[in-house]
């Protein structure tokens, strides 16, 4: 095919977008709205993740060590439990350290709190974080065989339950996805094949003048893909809108909803991009698809 020919073939497809504007309406608006519902379900997906996240990282696992371990094997320890693969995060607390929080919570018992200077009933500890809830149990069964560690305290039932309702709400974010893909590309398909039918005669017509199936073929699949993409702009254009409009709103935030909403929200600057590019490639994708599919029983003349 000459590049001339090829130009024209492309301008022609643009063109139609503009001489059958009413079905190029309805088939950009099906396909954004479609498309805004998936990514909006991806976005929730992805924060409610977040906000699991979150919160799991929140419970530390305390691991007491033996009253009667010297500084040297304090240290050992800390090393050990440092270098299990899981741990993020590892603080020493020595056994003052630990009296003194108590004692800043209790000031009205100052008298008892100088007897405990005297002889002081806590243990030394590492406050230990795991990045990954669902090793916590494996972890904390290895932390309690290392030598001078007499007990280790951890949330892990909170931790199972963080984890379930971490894969729960993956597998119903992606199988809500799934359904709303499916949904977009019969929407699409459905549209654009209204638009093909509309034009069958014109069709029949450059095929009986000897058009070749690729020729007619290219200017809807040029159409196809400009109303994909201009369908995939604003839906990432409206969706990144509102985002931006909660992310803003969850600033302004309080008390524990600040904690579960403000602080663990994917920030805009993390989104934008893949919302975009998603959104675009997905809508030229389909737009062209549903073309190529729907023209190609109209092409047996």
């Amino acid at each position: 095919m000459k590049l001339s020919t090829f130009g024209f073939l492309t301008g022609r497809g643009l063109r139609n977008l503009g001489t059958h504007w009413a079905m190029t309406i309805a088939c950009v608006a099906s396909l954004a709205v479609c498309m805004s519902l998936n990514t909006l379900a991806s976005l929730v997906e992805v924060n409610v993740d977040s906000m699991i996240g979150y919160l799991g990282r929140q419970n530390e696992t305390v691991v007491f060590l033996d009253p009667a371990c010297d500084d040297a094997t304090a240290q050992a320890v800390g090393q050990q439990i440092s270098a299990i693969n899981g741990v993020s995060n590892v603080s020493y607390m020595s056994k003052q350290d630990v009296l003194d929080t108590y004692e800043s919570y209790m000031e009205e018992y100052a008298s008892l709190w100088d007897e405990f200077e005297n002889d002081n009933p806590f243990k030394a500890n590492y406050r230990v974080t795991v990045s990954d809830l669902g090793q916590l149990s494996s972890i904390s069964s290895q932390m309690e065989k290392i030598p001078g560690v007499v007990k280790v305290t951890a949330p892990v039932e909170m931790g199972s339950i963080f984890v379930e309702i971490q894969q729960g709400v993956t597998r119903m974010g992606r199988a809500f996805v799934l359904v709303l893909m499916v949904v977009s590309v019969i929407t699409v398909g459905s549209t654009i094949r209204l638009s093909v039918f509309a034009r069958r005669r014109e069709i029949e017509i450059m095929k009986y003048v000897g058009a070749t199936n690729w020729l007619v073929t290219l200017p809807f699949l040029v159409e196809g893909l400009a109303m994909g993409l201009i369908a995939g702009a604003i839906s990432s254009g409206g969706v990144l809108a509102l985002y931006a409009y909660l992310v803003g709103a969850a600033d302004g935030l309080s008390g524990v909803w600040d904690v579960l909403v403000g602080t663990s929200l994917v920030p805009l600057d993390a989104v934008w991009s893949t919302v975009l590019s998603s959104s675009l490639l997905g809508g030229g994708l389909v737009g062209g698809l549903g073309s190529l599919f729907s023209i190609r029983k109209h092409l047996n003349v």
